[in-house]
């Protein structure tokens, strides 16, 4: 499936959530300062920076494939600091990085028997990966209006040959995946993540960067507009609340294991 190409520049102001939840896994790592990293799906490079900051006598590279994500975060390169334009499908590193670290990127990667393999062979000895990304029950709000509108004859047409962007398995799930890999250790959890958004217009930031971007791809030129406003809309019935805040539902799965 080929990427879907985002705006970094907005991703950047909409992501909020997002960089919360990695600092806190940042938190985590317990990094002595000279470690090797590479940062899976680094979006507008915030994150990485961060992990950049605590290694400052090791290295980090932040590897991505949206050309928009990429042109943001290379404002942020320096020495001990770098990122580039990959898939991260098809990266093919070999005992390179004492960690592979990533956050809220990985339900966007369909195989992840193929990833999992990858990240172990791009790890040392010793190295170990810790990853959190969306799990079952994630977006319940948004995913039911677009399921709805995909649906709904004014749209039929053009979700005919959709593929559904994502993969966010259950907790189970995930331990069957790492299971046959070979790490040494792995430990898998489930976090409630729920979240109320300060109000519509954050929601709506959210929903536009990155969250609609596979269904708007799908839509065609001249009805775009309209899909994105309807979406909107629905949203707004379904979640916001008397206090002005809106509600979606978060679950996240994190992952770690060792080489």
């Amino acid at each position: 499936m080929k990427p879907y190409e985002f705006d970094g520049e907005k991703y950047r102001k909409a992501s909020k959530p997002q960089k919360e939840w990695g600092q806190r896994l940042i938190e985590k790592l317990a990094l002595r300062g000279n470690e090797s990293i590479l940062d899976l799906g680094c979006g507008d490079g915030f994150l990485t920076e961060r992990l950049a900051n605590a290694v400052p006598n090791g290295k980090v590279l932040g590897i991505d494939a949206s050309e928009g994500m990429i042109r943001v975060a290379k404002t942020l390169a320096r020495s001990g600091l770098d990122f580039a334009l990959q898939n991260i499908d098809a990266m093919s590193y070999d005992d390179e990085f004492d960690v592979v670290f990533s956050n809220a990127a990985l339900h966007w990667v369909k195989d992840h028997h193929n990833l999992l393999n990858r990240a172990k062979r791009a790890l040392r000895s010793g190295g170990s990966i810790l990853w959190s990304f969306a799990g079952e029950g994630n977006c319940s709000n948004f995913f039911a209006v677009m399921r709805e509108m995909m649906s709904s004859p004014a749209y039929r047409a053009d979700f005919a040959d959709f593929e559904w962007p994502w993969y966010m398995p259950s907790l189970v799930a995930y331990e069957r995946e790492l299971a046959p890999i070979g790490f040494s250790e792995t430990a898998v959890r489930e976090e409630n993540a729920d979240r109320f958004f300060s109000d519509a217009d954050e929601m709506i930031r959210w929903i536009d960067q990155p969250c609609i971007v596979p269904f708007l791809s799908a839509v065609a030129d001249e009805r775009k507009a309209a899909f994105r406003a309807e979406a909107i809309r629905k949203m707004k019935e379904r979640t916001l609340r008397s206090d002005g805040t809106c509600f979606e539902t978060f679950r996240r799965i994190e992952v770690r294991a060792k080489k």
